[in-house]
């Protein structure tokens, strides 16, 4: 890790940090990175419910100050990724695991399936099982009506 990246890290957890405690939160934010993306996990607390928002939309907010203020300072490493209690982590292990269900019924019809809408992280997350389980998978739609259709795969 270079000296910018490590710079970059110790602004965006200084920041998420000092943004917390003008909700009262006085927390220590774990702060890592992998790739070009700046990884900000928060601790359970009773805050929990609030920082999370209805589903995840005040964490992505949280995520957007921080992003922006590293992109304000010129910083070079702007991507950035809050997780407050692990939300995101289990939320992803959820939708595998549905996902794995998905794989295996596409694969043993041999038909199409049409998924539901869903955000860029989670299809990302889909498209890369996908290929794990010889699938071909596609994002078709635009917008909030985003989402993925799974083929089996080619004999």
């Amino acid at each position: 890790m270079n000296s910018s990246t490590e710079e970059a890290i110790v602004f965006a957890k200084k920041y998420l940090e000092d943004l917390l405690s003008f909700f009262g939160l006085n927390t220590d934010v774990y702060a890592t990175s992998d790739d070009d993306v700046i990884q900000l996990s928060v601790p359970s607390t009773h805050l929990n419910g609030f920082l999370i928002g209805q589903r995840g939309e005040n964490m992505r907010s949280l995520q957007y100050l921080t992003s922006t203020a590293l992109k304000n300072n010129d910083y070079e490493h702007t991507r950035v990724n809050v997780d407050i209690a692990d939300y995101k982590k289990q939320r992803a292990d959820r939708l595998k695991e549905k996902a794995e269900e998905w794989m295996k019924e596409v694969r043993d019809s041999k038909k199409p399936m049409k998924l539901e809408p869903m955000n860029a992280s989670d299809r990302r997350v889909i498209h890369k099982l996908a290929a794990e389980y010889n699938i071909t998978s596609e994002s078709e739609g635009e917008g909030r009506d985003r989402h993925i259709v799974l083929n089996p795969p080619k004999d």
